[in-house]
Order: structure tokens, then C-alpha cells, then sequence
């Protein structure tokens, strides 16, 4: 089971990481952002940040698909998400590997080319950070 605590850290952990502040968690790179806290919006209410909920960026609407039927469990999405390559990660279904695998892999898709070999070893494999964080 993941929380925010283990989302800061593992996307801390990661090159050229920046976090903006917010009321939850916010992480950039290039200023580009992979994976925040949800806003929740209900109409009629005050937006509300919940610190349960990761919002991942997937690259493309595939991925989202493929991640929303094959995992419901893990992942949702939510009115206002339509047509992003966006899903909603419940933080208490996802164990910190996989939630490591996850940021990782939404950071390498928002990380221009160049700082990809920050990340990546020699032979394409992932340069291990004091998170755990890689595939």
C-alpha cells in the first residue's frame, strides 16, 4: 500500500525532478507534469485535493484504456479527464514497486530526449535511485 509520502519520494528520487508547491503533491520535469495529487471537483463544492489519489500521465489514450480495463482496481478516471492521456491512480491498491514502475514510466514519457540518459544506463537500463524507482 502507497501514499502520497512514498509518491514524494519516489518522484523526488528521479533527475531533474521539480516539485511545485501546492496543497498536495506536484512533480515536474521540464516543466511538464507526471504525476500530481487529484483535484476532485463536484459540482456545487469546493475543489478538494485528495492526497489518495495520483494523477499519472500515460503518453496516450491507448494506454489509458489498456490500464483503466486491465486494472480497474488500480486506476480510474473521473468528468474532465476525456481525451487526456491522463488515469487516476488509487494510492492504497498499489504496492511502492509498482507505484515506482508507474512515476518512472511517466516521467520518462514527459522527460525531453536529452535527460533520458540521466535516468538510463549505458545499455538502456534504468540507473538504480535511492527510491527503488525503474522497470
Amino acid at each position: 500500500m502507497a501514499d502520497a509520502d512514498d509518491v514524494r519520494r519516489v518522484a523526488l528520487a528521479l533527475p531533474h525532478t521539480a516539485e511545485i508547491a501546492s496543497d498536495g503533491f506536484d512533480f515536474r520535469v521540464a516543466d511538464k507534469g507526471f504525476v500530481w495529487s487529484y483535484p476532485e471537483r463536484v459540482p456545487g463544492r469546493p475543489r478538494v485535493i485528495r492526497l489518495d489519489v495520483a494523477v499519472l500521465f500515460v503518453g496516450d489514450e491507448a494506454e489509458k484504456q489498456a490500464l483503466l480495463l486491465g486494472e480497474p482496481d488500480l486506476f480510474f478516471t473521473a468528468p474532465g479527464y476525456d481525451g487526456l492521456p491522463l488515469v487516476l491512480l488509487r494510492l492504497a491498491a498499489v504496492d511502492v514497486e509498482r507505484l515506482s514502475e508507474l512515476v518512472t514510466d511517466a516521467w520518462r514519457m514527459r522527460a525531453p530526449e536529452a535527460l533520458l540518459s540521466d535516468l538510463d544506463g549505458p545499455d538502456g537500463s534504468v540507473i538504480a535511485t535511492s527510491a527503488g524507482a525503474g522497470t
